[in-house]
């Protein structure tokens, strides 16, 4: 009798070992399929967008919404620029540079072509008189916006936006 409850043990003892294999399939199957999902859920956002602002009646000119209300009106080809160079900094991955503080310093790079100091753009965004923190600031995000392809600096100092786009 006791050869059936060795084989029962051993059968057992092997379909815990497969049971517990398939959990980890699962689990690894579950996170793969989060993932994809969360890139899907991306993609779509990023595609209604862009259909959204490709429908839209051309124009020399839009109103830039909410962070960028006090710059006013921005040309078109201005603000696709630096819209472009931001997504692309964020599907390299840097969620930072997408944050309001960054897209209004584009929107002001945007506005205006040309090199800029950082006092230039503090004064855009409505800070004419900054401390030597907020110029420290500025010119922190300004230095990461090149080391992100979004602006270049021309001459120590000078800020531009990126023609060559994002590395």
């Amino acid at each position: 009798m006791p050869s059936w409850i060795v084989a029962l043990e051993t059968r057992e003892s092997a379909a815990r070992s497969r049971a517990e294999g398939l959990r980890e399939q699962i689990g690894g199957l579950s996170e793969s399929l989060s993932q994809v999902e969360i890139e899907l859920s991306r993609l779509q956002i990023t595609r209604e967008t862009m259909s959204e602002v490709l429908s839209a009646p051309a124009a020399s000119s839009v109103q830039v919404p909410e962070v960028f209300e006090s710059l006013g009106p921005v040309p078109v080809a201005g603000l696709m620029q630096a819209a472009a160079l931001l997504v692309a900094a964020e599907a390299g991955g840097d969620q930072a540079v997408i944050s309001p503080a960054y897209r209004q310093i584009a929107a002001v790079f945007a506005e205006q072509t040309g090199v800029k100091r950082c006092k230039d753009v503090l004064a855009a965004i409505g800070v004419p008189e900054a401390t030597d923190s907020q110029r420290e600031s500025m010119r922190s995000k300004l230095k990461r916006l090149v080391a992100r392809g979004v602006l270049v600096e021309a001459e120590p100092g000078l800020f531009e936006l990126s023609a060559a786009g994002v590395r």
